[in-house]
């Protein structure tokens, strides 16, 4: 096997080498218009906050009985059970219960 010529290593160059990527060296394009803004004059935050506070309340407030009652009643099971098992775990509670059981 013969090793390559270091003429042929580098980049290909002649009339039938287009060119690197983007620069094919064809005709130039007509009628391509490219805008940009400058990166010191945008804001990618503007608003975002304002957006939250008042749009967001606004979005939870309209699927509040999705989730708001379903919580509610949650919350009152829970703090009333907790209430009846301290009052059941006190001395009235296990008095009560002493004279309920003869």
């Amino acid at each position: 096997m013969r090793p390559s010529a270091p003429v042929e290593s580098g980049m290909p160059t002649g009339k039938k080498y287009m060119g690197w990527w983007g620069d094919f060296g064809g005709p130039k394009q007509k009628g391509l218009i490219q805008y940009s803004i400058s990166p010191f004059q945008q804001n990618p935050m503007k608003g975002a906050l304002h957006g939250y506070l008042f749009f967001g309340f606004k979005r939870i407030m309209a699927r509040m009985t999705y989730f708001g009652i379903p919580f509610a009643a949650g919350y009152g099971i829970y703090s009333w059970s907790v209430a009846k098992n301290q009052f059941y775990n006190s001395k009235e509670g296990h008095r009560l219960l002493a004279e309920h059981e003869e």
